[in-house]
Formats: structure tokens, C-alpha cells, sequence
């Protein structure tokens, strides 16, 4: 994953900061600092682990509230005495319990992810009476008609021009796709690196 030997851990008496952040969507999550046995465990068990300085110790991030963070790759930069850990967060990452321990500048955007997160929670774990997980034990014919149905009423707002039921019918119908999307086990980012991609070229 990352060469330890070559992280410079003398600059800041054995430690190095870590930005923590999702790897789906890009956001910052936390700031932690590993010394290099922290860095050695999260390489080990694959949850991001920290050095707290206030109690000296090394602390697996979750182990408490469970909300770990599963580390999917880990970068260092051009001075190897930074690094960035992209993980796969269970849960809030604050403990205020919320996602992130910095203000969001695109909360409205994230959102669309953590919704994504539960629509993928509800198809794993088809908890008795959600909607979402009817629809998924419903079949792949009834998603599809409901997706039918919901860009039908997205039509006919947009044809009556109603303000209101636009947004409406549109979160109706980007709720069912995200359905969809998971039904077929697409995700929410590769739809996004999809229309990146087109407005590079």
C-alpha cells in the first residue's frame, strides 16, 4: 500500500499528519497524525489508526462507536512527511456525529452520497418495512416501472412548468435511480466520473 521505510517521521518528533478522506466523493473527513507503529497497524488491519498526542496511545478510529474507517489507499507527498488516507467511512466520522469533522462547502451535493450509502445499506440488509427494500425484494421489472414513472411526473411538471412539483417529481426520480443504479450494482461515482469525463473532452 505505502513503503513505510520512506516516510519521514523526524520532522514533527516521530509523527506525521493524515488527511482523511472519503474515497468516493473526494470530501475531508478528519485530521489525524500517525507515528510510524500507527501507520504500521492501519497498513496491518486495514481502519485507519492514529497517535493520540493528548493520551499517548495508539487508537484504532471506530473501535468505541464502531464507526471505522476502511482504509482503501494510502498517499504520502513530495516531502513523504504528509499523508492522505482514502477510506471507506462506517458511519459518522465526527463525534458530534456528523459526516465530517469540517464544514462542508458542497453539503447539498454530499448528501446525494450518504443517501446512496443508505439506498446500498437498505438492498444488504433489507430491513423489514422500508420502502426501499420492498422495492428491491420486488424485483428488477418494478424498479425499472417505478424509474418509468417517476420520469413520466418529472414530464408533466415540466410541461404544466409547476416550480414546486419540478423539484418534487426530480427527487422523486433521482431517489429511484439511485435504486436503480444499485439494483444493477453501478455506483453513484462512476455516473459522476462518467460526466466528468465528457466535460473534458
Amino acid at each position: 500500500m505505502i513503503d513505510v521505510s520512506k516516510i519521514n517521521f523526524g520532522k514533527l518528533s516521530g509523527l506525521v499528519p493524515a488527511i482523511v478522506v472519503d474515497k468516493k466523493n473526494d470530501q475531508v473527513l478528519m485530521l489525524g497524525f500517525m507515528n510510524e507503529e500507527a501507520l504500521r497497524k492501519t497498513i496491518e488491519i486495514g481502519k485507519a489508526t492514529f497517535y493520540s498526542r493528548t493520551r499517548n496511545i495508539i487508537w484504532t478510529k471506530g473501535e468505541t462507536s464502531g464507526n471505522y474507517l476502511l482504509v482503501k489507499k494510502i498517499v504520502a507527498d513530495c516531502d513523504n512527511d504528509s499523508l492522505i488516507v482514502y477510506v471507506e467511512p462506517l458511519g459518522p466520522v465526527c463525534h458530534t456525529g456528523n459526516y465530517s469533522c469540517f464544514p462542508l462547502a458542497n453539503k447539498n451535493l454530499n448528501f446525494l452520497h450518504i443517501l446512496f450509502e443508505l439506498v446500498s445499506s437498505r438492498k444488504e440488509k433489507l430491513p423489514e418495512g422500508s420502502y426501499t427494500a420492498n422495492l428491491f425484494n420486488s424485483g428488477s421489472d418494478r424498479i425499472i416501472q417505478k424509474v418509468g414513472e417517476e420520469a413520466v411526473e418529472v414530464m408533466i411538471a415540466a410541461k404544466n412548468r409547476n416550480r414546486k412539483d419540478i423539484i418534487y417529481e426530480c427527487a422523486d426520480l433521482l431517489f429511484h435511480l439511485m435504486i436503480m443504479l444499485k439494483d444493477n450494482d453501478v455506483e453513484l461515482n462512476e455516473i459522476v466520473t462518467e460526466l466528468e469525463s465528457r466535460h473534458s473532452s
